[in-house]
C-alpha cells in the first residue's frame, strides 16, 4: 500500500506549520489588524502598562511613531487631527498638526498635537480612526475634510471584508501565512510571475480603474454624499463627547507658476453647511489666497514645510480663544 503522504509533503506541512507559529508568536503586534487594512478599531494604538500610548506602524496603518500619556496630562490642551496624508505632512515635526501645537503652546497654553493622519484614508476610515480616538479626552479635534481617497476607501473595505467567517472556503485564509502570500499576489509583488492569461482573469489594472472612477459624474457625487455622511457620524460623536471641531476643507492647486489657480472641489461648501455650534470651519483656499501659494506646494495636493506653517498659524489663531491657559 502506497503512503498517503510522501516525506517531502510531510516536511513542506512542517515547515508551513513552524512558519505559521513564528507569524503569530514573533510578529502578532505588526499583523494585528493587517487583514482589516484600516478598518480594525485600535490598530496602530499600542496601549503600554505604565499609562503610555504608542502611535505605530502597524494593522495597515502608517501612523508617524508618536507617544503620549493615555490619561491626558493635567493642564494640557490635547489637540487631534484626523485626516489624510495632506496633514499628515512631510515629517511629523514639520506636519500642522505638531505645529498647531508649538503655536498654541508659545501663547502660553501648553498643547500637544497627534497626528492621527493616515496615506489613502478617506471618510470611512477617518471616522474609524477618529471613534476610537475620542477614548484618549481630546479637548479640540481638527478633520481634515478631502474627497479623493473615496476610491481607496471602498476598495479597502471589500478586501476588509473577503474571507470573513467560517465558511469551508475561507479556511485557509485564517492562516496569517496563506493570507498574506494571497496578500502579496494582490497587491502585485508576485504579479509580474504570473502568466499574462492569468493576470488577465485575475483583475484589471487598479491606476486605470481609478481614473475611469474619478471622470464619472455619478460615481463623484456618490463619494461626496459618502464624506458628509462620515463627516455627520464624525461630529455627531463630537458632540456627544463635548468635544469643539475644526473643519480644515482640502484644496488643490490648478495649473502651475502665475497662472496657478485653487480649486476646492465643492468641500468648501460642504463643510459650511455643518458650521454651527462647537463647528467652524476654516478652509485652505481663503488661508492660501492670501499668499503666493504656488511655491508652497509639493505636488497638486502636498504642502511643503512653510506651506504646513502658514496653516498651522491660521489655525492657532481659531483655536486660542477657545484653549484656556492653565490654573495658576
Amino acid at each position: 500500500m502506497r503512503r498517503a503522504f510522501t516525506k517531502s509533503f510531510l516536511l513542506v506541512l512542517a515547515i508551513l506549520v513552524i512558519v505559521e507559529i513564528a507569524m503569530r508568536a514573533f510578529w502578532s503586534r505588526g499583523l494585528s489588524g493587517r487583514f482589516d487594512y484600516g478598518y480594525h478599531p485600535t490598530a496602530g494604538f499600542v496601549e503600554k502598562s505604565g499609562g503610555a500610548l504608542d502611535l505605530v506602524r502597524a494593522g495597515g496603518r502608517r501612523f508617524h511613531p508618536q507617544r503620549f500619556a493615555q490619561q491626558k496630562p493635567a493642564g494640557t490642551f490635547r489637540i487631534m487631527v484626523v485626516g489624510d496624508s495632506v496633514p499628515r505632512g512631510p515629517s511629523l515635526a514639520e506636519a500642522y498638526p505638531t505645529r498647531v501645537a508649538e503655536f498654541v503652546s508659545a501663547r502660553g497654553i501648553p498643547a500637544e498635537g497627534w497626528n492621527l493622519c493616515l496615506p489613502g484614508y478617506g471618510a470611512h476610515r477617518c471616522h474609524v480612526v477618529l471613534t476610537h480616538a475620542l477614548k484618549y479626552q481630546p479637548d479640540f479635534v481638527i478633520r481634515h475634510v478631502n474627497n479623493s481617497n473615496e476610491y481607496e476607501d471602498e476598495r479597502e473595505w471589500r478586501r476588509s471584508q473577503d474571507f470573513q467567517g467560517w465558511h469551508p472556503k475561507n479556511l485557509l485564509m485564517k492562516s496569517l501565512l496563506v493570507r498574506r502570500l494571497h496578500e502579496m499576489k494582490t497587491e502585485g509583488v508576485f504579479w509580474s510571475l504570473l502568466p499574462e492569461k492569468i493576470r488577465a482573469q485575475q483583475g484589471v489594472n487598479d491606476a486605470g480603474a481609478k481614473i475611469i472612477a474619478m471622470t464619472d459624474e455619478t460615481q463623484i457625487r456618490a463619494w461626496q454624499e459618502r464624506v458628509r455622511r462620515f463627516l455627520k457620524e464624525d461630529l455627531d460623536l463630537c458632540r456627544k463627547a463635548g468635544v469643539p471641531v475644526l473643519l480644515i476643507t482640502q484644496v488643490r492647486m490648478r495649473g502651475t507658476g502665475k497662472s496657478a489657480t485653487l480649486d476646492d472641489s465643492g468641500l468648501d461648501d460642504l463643510a459650511r453647511s455643518f458650521a454651527g455650534p462647537g463647528v467652524d470651519v476654516l478652509t485652505m483656499k481663503e488661508v492660501l489666497s492670501a499668499t503666493d501659494f504656488a511655491p508652497l506646494f509639493m505636488d497638486t495636493a502636498h504642502l511643503n514645510g512653510r506651506g504646513h506653517e502658514i496653516l498651522a498659524r491660521a489655525i492657532a489663531e481659531k483655536i486660542t480663544p477657545i484653549a484656556k491657559p492653565p490654573a495658576r
